[in-house]
């Protein structure tokens, strides 16, 4: 059966995207599989590859319609094999309000936040009273898009000023924006894929960004921050942070594999900031880091990824 890598897309993820592909293309060759990056530019061409039905589809198309369930639900209804978790999920894990209703809802905790809409005429309206109580925790703000990813538009701010702007840019990518509560702590991330049926963790990740947060430039610029792997961390710490990203990814009902990001705080307690089911697969990027301090080289792990796929 014939990989087709998709990848590309046309939004702010675009090039990340296609360099996703490229390398999931190569890793797959390199295993001996019949793959192909296929640039897919736009929902037409989407569909055009849909028309053909056939192969199986590797899906390294970040954010937008590749993500959040678009892609997957055509590919269900056309009975095209394809890697990673099925519609619903994506549409759940890619908005940020709705996936972390579900989180607060099956007991993981998350960051409080409000969601923020346009009202009219380029304004906005919430609560003042709700801002208060989000700074009240660490005086932070994190405003960012609902449905975006790779730190797209997102802005960090110290108190409440400079919303205005931080509103604007995070509208520049979605008409809905997350307003949440700061949370401090050591960055954390943890790869979940399957074996034998059963989701496992990958060895755990501390990002620590060379300067600011761990924003676009950091994750992709080579040396852009430093990762330690598996993360520093006491044994029971480490099992609390593999169990919340077993319960974000069995809350969202993922398949395969996923990403869960969190904060850890100086309490040992982790909250999850969100779930990927398409992440990254660039040289720089995490999911891959994780499989390599497993000893899984990464060919061998997407082929896993394929397999779990055909396997649903």
């Amino acid at each position: 059966m014939k990989i087709w890598v998709l990848c590309g897309g046309e939004g702010a993820e675009r090039e990340v995207s296609l360099r996703s592909g490229a390398a999931v293309a190569s890793a797959l060759q390199e295993r001996g599989y019949e793959a192909e990056p296929l640039d897919l530019r736009s929902r037409g061409d989407a569909s055009a590859f849909i028309g053909k039905k056939e192969g199986f589809a590797f899906i390294a198309l970040h954010g937008g319609w590749g993500e959040d369930g678009t892609l997957q639900a055509a590919l269900e209804m056309a009975g095209i094999p394809f890697s990673g978790s099925r519609h619903a999920s994506c549409a759940f894990a890619m908005d940020k309000t709705a996936g972390k209703a579900l989180f607060r809802w099956k007991g993981i905790p998350v960051p409080k936040g409000i969601e923020v809409s346009r009202c009219g005429a380029g304004e906005e309206q919430f609560s003042g009273t709700c801002l208060e109580e989000l700074l009240e925790r660490s005086g932070k703000l994190v405003v960012k898009p609902c449905c975006s990813g790779s730190t797209v538009g997102v802005s960090i701010l110290d108190g409440s000023r400079g919303l205005g702007d931080a509103l604007e840019e995070a509208f520049r990518h979605d008409g809905r924006v997350l307003v949440e509560e700061y949370i401090p702590g050591r960055e954390i991330t943890v790869a979940v894929h399957e074996r034998h049926g059963k989701p496992v963790c990958l060895p755990v990740i501390e990002i620590r960004p060379r300067e600011g947060f761990y924003d676009y430039r950091s994750k992709y610029t080579p040396g852009g921050s430093e990762y330690h792997v598996p993360a520093p961390l006491e044994e029971s710490v480490r099992k609390n942070v593999e169990q919340a990203a077993l319960g974000a990814y069995d809350a969202l009902g993922c398949r395969a594999y996923a990403r869960v990001d969190l904060r850890l705080g100086d309490d040992g307690l982790p909250v999850v900031l969100e779930l990927n089911t398409v992440p990254g697969m660039t040289a720089t990027s995490l999911v891959p880091k994780a499989a390599e301090a497993a000893g899984i080289s990464f060919g061998q792990f997407l082929g896993m990824v394929v397999e779990n796929s055909l396997s649903r």
